[in-house]
């Protein structure tokens, strides 16, 4: 049994352990949490002796097998609930990711699995990130930035890089969420700002959508 803490830094250093092969640094996670270096410390030590931890001084840390696993566990929890709250509470996707925060701890196997069942096994989240099955394995689906695409291309919109609330109501603005048809009209090489064809009607979007947007081809 972890605390609710605990639980959270798994979860953040799973999350870094995504961008990085390399072991975490204290900073790193330190910044990822919003949290002091010397109190990031004390909880690796902490952790390190549970085994879910492998922690070298200097060096930085990672997680071990078990660590992943519950990590995973409750990224499976809090992307679960964010599903229930979209599909069945009408929640709009940049309202869900708090509440989820709060769901993701319950510990309730028997109601995570009932959950997963009652939504009908979904592989993704409301904002298109994979939801773990429940070994902790994710699965990985083939997608391009935005910017990477090229005038004639075609995809739909299968996830995000970042998922802060008033970005997600830009995206609202823009008529662009999980699962919308985008054709690039035209590329702007300078500034990677582009023309887009959503819903039959040409969109520009900037930098900061197509660097951020993800693309699986059609």
């Amino acid at each position: 049994m972890f605390s609710k803490a605990e639980e959270n830094y798994l979860k953040a250093i799973f999350h870094l352990e995504q961008q990085s092969k390399k072991a975490i640094s204290t900073n790193a996670i330190a910044e990822k949490l919003d949290m002091k270096p010397s109190s990031v410390t004390d909880m690796v030590k902490r952790l390190s002796g549970k085994d879910v931890l492998t922690y070298i001084k200097y060096k930085g840390t990672s997680l071990t097998e078990k660590g992943r696993v519950v990590a995973a566990g409750v990224i499976r929890k809090h992307r679960l609930w964010e599903v229930f709250l979209v599909d069945k509470l009408n929640f709009q996707w940049d309202e869900v990711h708090d509440i989820a925060e709060q769901l993701e701890h319950i510990q309730s196997d028997e109601l995570v699995e009932r959950l997963d069942a009652f939504l009908g096994f979904p592989e993704v989240d409301p904002h298109g990130d994979p939801i773990p099955d429940a070994s902790g394995n994710i699965k990985r689906t083939e997608k391009k930035l935005l910017f990477e695409l090229m005038p004639g291309d075609k995809g739909f919109c299968v996830g995000l890089t970042i998922s802060d609330n008033a970005f997600l109501n830009y995206l609202d603005k823009k008529n662009i969420s999980i699962g919308t048809a985008i054709e690039v009209i035209e590329k702007e090489d300078f500034d990677r700002s582009m023309i887009l064809k959503i819903q039959d009607q040409s969109v520009f979007v900037s930098q900061k959508i197509t660097e951020t947007v993800y693309i699986q081809l059609a």
